[in-house]
């Protein structure tokens, strides 16, 4: 419900900007200009389904061969204390889990290409459990706000950015970033368990967060001792490493136990086929409507809003212009990193606006991009309260990363 009223209002607040620009501006092509822009997003939509085939066919594949040899069942009993109490609707033990927890370990270690396959696996397990199909269920909401909130360990492609940008350490918003996304994940999480009333104090649930944060303060302290050339080098090893581990890991315990990898390997290639073609029109509905969104200047108008009320609470305007990357990310990825790219190109990559503008990349995750995707592939249209708590989680990510950024970066 939420999801189509917003989707509708994309629609209906672009065509009222278009004629405010055209009255007020006498800018009369500006109709013709958001309709291509709907046009050409369209054709975008496809090709990133069309790109996206081949990768869910080898990653579903690889998933088949984990899950006949019997991996998945491994992964499931060691994260069962965990899940069993966050998702109370998964039976104990079951294959789901270990499928879940490798997404949210290939999204931490920022490996895209393999956590959406992983994670549409996961989202089409879970609506094996679900009784009301049509119906997001408990244990699919509060998966898709963890990925959503886009915990990820090591960003390398904003230090990237940064580095061709001409930082002077591409790598010194690891810190800040690895915080403003941690306290969006924690966020998720909360606002959740309170939604679907899961009960937080178990000492297990406990230990495990208690034990998670500790990992990633941990991994925080290691890689922010070293260098910007380091960090790059051992971020892209542990990253390939773990990659290429999984999967012969997978294909040697298929040998082991004398299981057909081939056969297994074809027959979730196809379910990953299958899958591609379910999410093009979720996929096109959304990442149209936005782009009609932007293109119509309504964008451009948000900003000049939220700009007027940042200046009622006394928020200075070194974070106005940061604020489009922030805006942007729930609703496209290319979007968001555009803008970050150009608030590095105009104020410096090392400025303040630069440097929260990489943080609140960093912070958060294409949620209307997820919710299209990941609900779209087992035909979820009542999404209940997701898109609530994981824009509250963005919406965290994004204040942490105004008050780190102050504590690391205070504009001169």
């Amino acid at each position: 419900m939420v999801l189509n009223i917003i989707w509708l209002s994309f629609f209906f607040i672009a065509f009222i900007a278009c004629l405010v620009q055209w009255i007020a501006f006498g800018n009369s092509g500006i109709f013709n200009d958001t309709v291509q822009a709907a046009f050409a997003m369209a054709k975008t939509a496809f090709e990133i389904a069309l790109g996206l085939t081949g990768i869910l066919a080898f990653w579903l594949g690889i998933l088949k061969v984990g899950e006949k040899a019997g991996a998945i069942q491994i992964l499931s009993k060691i994260v069962s204390p965990l899940f069993s109490r966050l998702f109370p609707g998964i039976p104990p033990g079951h294959p789901v889990t270990g499928t879940m927890l490798m997404n949210i370990s290939a999204n931490m270690l920022g490996l895209d290409n393999a956590a959406t396959p992983m994670g549409l696996k996961a989202m089409k397990e879970l609506q094996e459990l679900n009784p009301k199909k049509d119906v997001a269920s408990d244990s699919q909401i509060l998966f898709l706000v963890l990925n959503a909130s886009g915990l990820t360990l090591i960003p390398v492609s904003i230090m990237t950015y940064r580095a061709q940008l001409g930082a002077a350490n591409p790598s010194d918003v690891f810190l800040p970033i690895l915080l403003a996304t941690f306290f969006s994940t924690l966020t998720g999480l909360l606002i959740t368990s309170c939604f679907q009333k899961v009960h937080l104090r178990h000492p297990i649930t406990i230990a495990w967060i208690l034990g998670l944060c500790a990992a990633v303060f941990g991994t925080l302290f290691y890689f922010s001792r070293l260098t910007a050339e380091e960090l790059g080098t051992t971020s892209a090893l542990v990253s390939g490493f773990v990659l290429f581990a999984i999967i012969v890991a997978f294909l040697g315990l298929a040998a082991y136990k004398k299981v057909h990898a081939f056969d297994s390997f074809v027959e979730g290639a196809k379910e990953g086929f299958q899958t591609a073609i379910m999410v093009i029109p979720f996929l096109v509905a959304i990442l149209v409507g936005i782009a009609v969104f932007r293109a119509s200047g309504a964008m451009d108008l948000l900003m000049k809003g939220v700009s007027y009320i940042l200046a009622i609470f006394g928020i200075g305007n070194d974070v106005v212009p940061a604020l489009p990357t922030a805006i942007m990310k729930p609703l496209s990825g290319s979007g968001a990193r555009g803008m970050m790219i150009d608030a590095m190109k105009t104020y410096g990559a090392d400025s303040f606006v630069g440097r929260l503008s990489c943080m609140f990349q960093g912070a958060a995750d294409t949620t209307f991009y997820i919710i299209a995707v990941y609900f779209g592939s087992v035909g979820i249209r009542k999404t209940r309260h997701s898109l609530i708590c994981a824009l509250t989680a963005d919406l965290a990510g994004v204040i942490a990363a105004i008050i780190i950024a102050y504590i690391f970066y205070p504009p001169v």
